[in-house]
């Protein structure tokens, strides 16, 4: 077997269960979020903002506690980096995606209560006009950014599964063999 087919070290079930959730949130939330004018539901892609940022401080306190297993010996140096860089973007997104939206809906004029699914609310930061107004600039344009980074990692995914058949993928898939 060569350093091209050995199985690589797996993710343990805890940080498959953050990313898989929280990459199924994201989407539904970019969904909702770019087709807002036609779907509606604006208080559930509230909903899903805040529990993604809930599930991501949960998922960076298990990555600090856990590390990640080390990508294979063969890995080429810019494909580490880029993999590095377009994981820790992805962390800062899913912190700074919520954080605006937040950021949005407090400084704006409509004050309808921030709900988290009609089970209890959550209150606004202190912040004016300007800042939610930063807000709502800054979340569209992250919205655009996060939008395409997950592409761009369903892409990379996807190379290493079809293209490349190096186990990448199933590092992180619980149902794919390794």
């Amino acid at each position: 077997m060569d350093a091209r087919t050995e199985p690589a070290a797996r993710y343990s079930r805890v940080a498959m269960w953050f990313h898989w959730t929280i990459a199924a949130l994201v989407i539904v939330n970019l969904v909702i979020g770019i087709f807002h004018d036609a779907l509606g539901g604006m208080s559930i892609h509230k909903a899903i903002g805040l529990t993604v940022l809930a599930l991501t401080a949960g998922r960076v306190a298990w990555r600090i506690a856990h590390r990640p297993p080390p990508l294979p010996a063969h890995t080429p140096a810019w494909e580490r980096g880029a993999a590095h860089a377009t994981h820790w973007a992805l962390y800062l997104l899913m912190i700074a995606m919520p954080v605006t939206g937040w950021l949005m809906v407090s400084g704006g004029a409509t004050r309808r209560p921030l709900t988290w699914f009609g089970l209890f609310d959550l209150p606004y930061l202190p912040v004016g006009e300007a800042a939610g107004g930063f807000g709502h600039d800054a979340h569209g344009l992250l919205g655009w950014l996060m939008l395409a980074l997950v592409l761009l990692h369903v892409a990379a995914a996807l190379r290493h599964r079809l293209l490349l058949r190096d186990g990448i993928l199933a590092r992180m898939a619980p149902a794919l063999e390794r």
